[in-house]
């Protein structure tokens, strides 16, 4: 079962001629992240991959690229908090060439930022339903778990806002005993009933991650009347991808096999490629 992979490309609705280009970009984090993990060769370029995760980032009210994100992990977050004081030293030590904010912003996000700056706009009803964070939780061959999450946030935020992502127990939450999860979705409701915590709860109690995910969910649902996606995995490899919007961009790297999906009840499986 060891190791696993999970990922997802957000929740909500997916524009008909971006859902594959969605689902082709989770299948390739599933399968590189799982490559990793087995220790396979991958190239340069895949392993830096996730530097460019904040392009097509939505902008705050100012046009620019503001993202929150969140890696739980605590080995990984004792080194960057003692060793190297901060993520862009970290990331220069891996090797991450810094890109220019303004690569990041895609023509697609300028157009959504200038159409929200109207006055009779409603940035968070047009955010509503849209998909723009992704994730990942894994454990590896000595059932080490980690959780990580990234976003922009919500459409033509005020600057400095901040979402459910860097919130411990909300954007995310990782525990060797119990499991990882990683949600996506509005952030203001995740962090009303602390989701990630609470799906972890549930597993506490014996419930499997896909029962936790809807128990949690349901809740959310009923409480909040938010939606919204996780992707959970537990210390032995067992792991869910659920949601109660729409859809959700999802794949899972385990066995030597590629699960994905993107509607509910869609699960799709294919073979893990060992030479990326």
């Amino acid at each position: 079962m060891l190791p696993a992979m999970v990922e997802h490309g957000g929740a909500g609705h997916i524009p008909k001629e971006r859902a594959e280009l969605s689902t082709i970009g989770v299948k390739e984090a599933a399968r590189t992240g799982y490559a990793i993990l087995q220790g396979w060769k991958v190239s340069r370029k895949l392993r830096l991959c996730p530097y460019v995760i904040g392009r097509g980032s939505v902008l705050n009210v100012m046009g620019e690229v503001e993202m929150d994100a969140m890696v739980m992990d605590v080995q990984l977050a004792r080194l960057v908090m003692e060793k190297l004081k901060g993520p862009l030293k970290f990331a220069r030590s891996m090797g991450v060439p810094e890109v220019p904010e303004e690569s990041l912003i895609t023509d697609y996000a300028k157009m959504r930022w200038k159409k929200n700056l109207q006055p009779d706009a409603k940035p968070v009803e047009c955010q509503m339903g849209k998909m723009g964070t992704v994730s990942a939780v894994a454990v590896d061959k000595d059932g080490n778990i980690a959780s990580a999450t990234s976003t922009g946030g919500m459409i033509n935020k005020i600057e400095g806002r901040v979402g459910d992502t860097p919130c411990v127990g909300c954007g995310g939450y990782a525990d060797n005993n119990i499991g990882a999860v990683s949600p996506t979705g509005h952030g203001e409701a995740i962090m009303k009933v602390t989701l990630s915590r609470l799906i972890l709860f549930h597993m506490e109690q014996g419930k499997t991650p896909e029962e936790a995910s809807d128990l949690a969910l349901t809740y959310m649902k009923e409480r909040v009347d938010g939606l919204c996606g996780v992707v959970v995995v537990d210390p032995k490899g067992t792991w869910a991808a659920r949601f109660s919007s729409l859809q959700m961009s999802w794949a899972a790297a385990q066995q030597g096999e590629l699960h994905y999906g993107l509607y509910r009840g869609e699960h799709f499986v294919e073979p893990v490629q060992e030479n990326i």
